[in-house]
């Protein structure tokens, strides 16, 4: 194809996902309330305030953005390989499948991680800390940045694995120099841990540092079964 071609395809390919994205958004915000109620289940039962006139109507835009990008985002990953799949070898071709999926199930295991047990453990200590002192009344809005940051960047933060395994694949870095490395990356796991969760109690910096940690194990393992 000529570099005209290729840009062709490659505005073709934007216009799809952009209008992937677009209804996904629009069926999600659609939705809105229900994906509302269950983002707040984590917050056990603490009362929610709009602070400013139209506060919740621009939570329910973010949530609905957010959720319109998960939904849509199957579509856009297709789109993005059929854009480069032609200019792959077949080696590379054959390791694409399993890395996309791995990295799509690691994605969401971090939503469900985040969901299940850093979010709760994040605002029962908020909860209990100040429980016989003032009443859990929360802003809408700060409790759904909160909520939509740690669940994005603990999904981030799963993909470690997978940027190993790329990196082995391609010889930057083998399995030996991973393992012999972990002094530095349990370090870096505190330091990750510390910097990915929006709230600073220890718990939560704690759970994740522990995650991001076993997860680095998890990825050099499976780069020194790979032979490398």
């Amino acid at each position: 194809m000529s570099l005209f071609d290729h840009l062709e395809e490659l505005r073709q390919r934007i216009f799809y996902g952009l209008l992937a994205s677009l209804g996904g958004i629009v069926l999600c915000f659609w939705k809105v309330n229900l994906i509302v109620s269950v983002l707040e289940k984590p917050a056990q039962g603490a009362k929610f305030l709009q602070l400013a006139p139209g506060e919740y109507f621009f939570v329910s835009i973010k949530v609905a953005g957010y959720s319109g990008l998960l939904v849509a985002s199957p579509f856009i990953l297709y789109q993005v390989i059929q854009f480069v799949l032609p200019g792959l070898t077949r080696k590379e071709r054959r390791f694409l499948g399993p890395i996309v999926f791995g990295s799509s199930i690691l994605f969401v295991l971090g939503l469900g991680f985040a969901y299940v047990a850093l979010i709760p453990a994040a605002l029962n200590f908020f909860i209990q800390y100040g429980g016989d002192v003032v009443e859990q009344l929360w802003s809408i809005d700060r409790y759904f940045e909160f909520v939509l940051l740690l669940l994005f960047s603990t999904g981030l933060a799963f993909q470690i694995p997978v940027i190993q395994i790329l990196l082995g694949l391609i010889g930057i870095v083998s399995g030996k120099q991973m393992l012999s490395a972990w002094r530095a990356v349990l370090l870096g796991a505190v330091v990750l841990g510390a910097v990915l969760t929006p709230s600073t109690d220890p718990l939560t910096q704690s759970l994740l540092g522990g995650a991001v940690l076993l997860l680095y194990m998890a990825g050099t393992g499976l780069v020194l079964l790979l032979g490398k």
